[in-house]
């Protein structure tokens, strides 16, 4: 069906088929006769509409065009979401590269660099279809979602429900504290994972790849996810984004506050996540502790930590 889907396009393909990594939607590495292999992401059903994909496609052409090194889908046939069997699905061109060394700040000022021209353009409109990183959708909807299906051990519910409903608490106080935050567009999931790092050549340098959860966010969202999980390293590393970023941005200092409060989020979200995948066979593959209570109980602790976290001063960037 995957190799079918292509040539529905009128491309020939020579049969070689590859899945590579992806729990969301399906991906491959399909070979083409006569040039390079492309990548064919199919997206999940029911996730986003053809409007909110579409927004994202035009997000990323946006960025390419402005000479970021963003992996933009291909236009096929005049289209860049393409429809078979009843599955949607988008072609990108295959891209090379490792994972940045996070360690490094001429990396991370370079990464900064490239984030604030990302932020620079995001700024410039908002999305009118994708959705927006908050408290509600990534945190209050996750902790609803968990309990009205049961997902958690009955006798780990209530300690489960009352540090979800304190780190909520929390949240809400990071967020006052930030004061009013502007909301652009970005990445959205900008972990050291989504970026590729190429070495050598005219294209040296970091590639950003899967828009799949841009949304609309503060900037410090596509910040904190590539800092390390000490808080002095973690200074040092900000230090040197923040950097880079400014070169072509300005950083709202105040949105530091939110940090703690971001990760918590994600921490809350990540877990209704795979609750509600739980029924595609890749999940309980990937997840085989995801029902234990071993899981529940590190969850609860981590979210304790997490108000730890949430009550300390904000990190400060430092010099480097």
């Amino acid at each position: 069906m995957v190799l079918d889907a292509l040539e529905s396009l009128g491309l020939r393909c020579d049969g070689r088929q590859m899945a590579l990594n992806s729990y969301e939607n399906r991906v491959y590495q399909v070979g083409i006769e006569g040039t390079l292999p492309l990548i064919a992401k199919f997206y999940r059903p029911q996730r986003w509409s053809d409007a909110q994909i579409l927004e994202e496609h035009g997000f990323a052409a946006e960025l390419a065009a402005a000479e970021i090194p963003v992996v933009a889908p291909l236009a096929l046939n005049g289209a860049t979401l393409h429809h078979f069997s009843g599955f949607r699905f988008a072609l990108f061109p295959r891209r090379g590269g490792r994972t940045p060394e996070l360690e490094n700040p001429h990396t991370l000022e370079w990464l900064g660099r490239f984030l604030g021209r990302i932020h620079a353009i995001g700024s410039t409109r908002p999305f009118t279809t994708r959705p927006t990183l908050d408290a509600q959708s990534f945190g209050r909807e996750s902790r609803d979602w968990l309990l009205a299906n049961q997902v958690i051990p009955p006798d780990l519910r209530l300690p489960w429900e009352g540090a979800a409903d304190l780190a909520l608490e929390h949240v809400a106080h990071c967020y006052l504290r930030a004061g009013r935050v502007t909301l652009i567009r970005l990445h959205g999931d900008c972990h050291p994972g989504n970026v590729l790092w190429v070495e050598d050549g005219a294209e040296r340098g970091p590639h950003f790849v899967d828009l799949d959860d841009a949304r609309m966010a503060p900037a410090v969202q596509d910040l904190w996810m590539l800092l390390p999980g000490e808080r002095e390293a973690a200074s040092l590393a900000l230090g040197s984004l923040i950097k880079g970023y400014e070169d072509f941005c300005d950083f709202d200092d105040q949105q530091l506050h939110l940090i703690e409060a971001l990760r918590t989020l994600r921490l809350m979200h990540h877990s209704a996540w795979i609750a509600r995948r739980w029924a595609d066979p890749a999940f309980p593959a990937a997840f085989p502790w995801f029902a234990s209570p071993r899981y529940w109980q590190d969850r609860i602790l981590e979210l304790r930590e997490q108000v730890a976290l949430m009550q300390e001063a904000p990190l400060r960037p430092a010099s480097v």
